[in-house]
């Protein structure tokens, strides 16, 4: 299965996301990619502690844009995340849709992320409870005949939750992400390659990437790591889209290499 995994530097401009996500996506129809991973808040980015304006609340315009983009290039689209109303809250949804723009599976994320940062001298607290209301249900869907098991950010931190996917048949993990830049230079790699080797899954991971407003900097290296916990791709920093061939007997290839269930 062939992939991209879009990088961004997502604003509260849903209009100008859409267009860099557009054009990476057509890149992607010319390469052949089954499918394209987008990273969290693809749609709009606020600034942490004000919601976007730009909410999917049922099938509205925001939620058909998003559907859009699969179904104009006729390719999977995965894992991007975007504030979603419900019932009154807002939860943080990964939508995701198939060739024919048909959703195929949501999730909102389970474990929502605090921290105090430290910047210029200023600690400056980041909790995304104060917009976000968490999710309660794990999800798998599946992919040309793969299953993935859905997570975003700050689930990656939470190992007993990829070992479920991993015993619900997860071939891939996928957290699309926007890690703070200290988080990111601190745990990032060390994360991803942890999940992928203690599942002996790929784990593929699309990211945020620069100033996205004047309290968020993310850190990118959006990547794709292999069942052994080796690198496949890392988009380091700048906009841009990656390619990897993933080869499934790869996963087989480890798990008899080290028997750990």
């Amino acid at each position: 299965m062939k992939i991209g995994v879009i990088q961004l530097t997502s604003t509260l401009d849903y209009k100008e996301n859409l267009k860099k996500i557009d054009q990476f996506m057509e890149v992607a129809v010319v390469d052949k990619a089954t499918a394209v991973f987008l990273p969290e808040c693809f749609y709009s980015m606020s600034d942490g502690k004000n919601p976007t304006p730009y909410l999917v609340e049922g099938e509205n315009e925001h939620y058909q844009n998003i559907k859009n983009l699969a179904k104009k290039h006729g390719i999977y689209l995965l894992a991007g995340s975007v504030a979603t109303k419900v019932d009154g809250k807002i939860v943080n949804r990964v939508f995701n849709f198939n060739p024919k723009g048909e959703e195929i599976g949501r999730y909102d994320k389970i474990h929502l992320f605090s921290c105090n940062l430290q910047r210029d001298g200023e600690v400056k607290k980041i909790s995304e409870g104060d917009i976000y209301t968490p999710g309660d249900k794990e999800r798998v869907i599946e992919v040309d005949g793969r299953k993935i098991g859905l997570g975003v950010c700050f689930d990656l931190r939470f190992s007993d939750m990829s070992l479920n996917y991993r015993k619900k048949g997860a071939e891939i993990l996928t957290f699309s992400s926007a890690f703070t830049v200290p988080t990111g230079k601190a745990h990032w790699h060390t994360l991803l390659r942890s999940r992928a080797i203690e599942n002996q899954c790929f784990v593929i991971a699309p990211a945020q990437w620069g100033r996205n407003n004047d309290r968020i900097s993310t850190y990118g290296h959006s990547l794709v790591v292999d069942p052994w916990g080796e690198i496949l791709v890392d988009a380091r920093e700048g906009e841009k889209i990656v390619f990897v061939d993933l080869d499934f007997n790869r996963i087989q290839e480890v798990r008899d290499s080290v028997i750990m269930y």
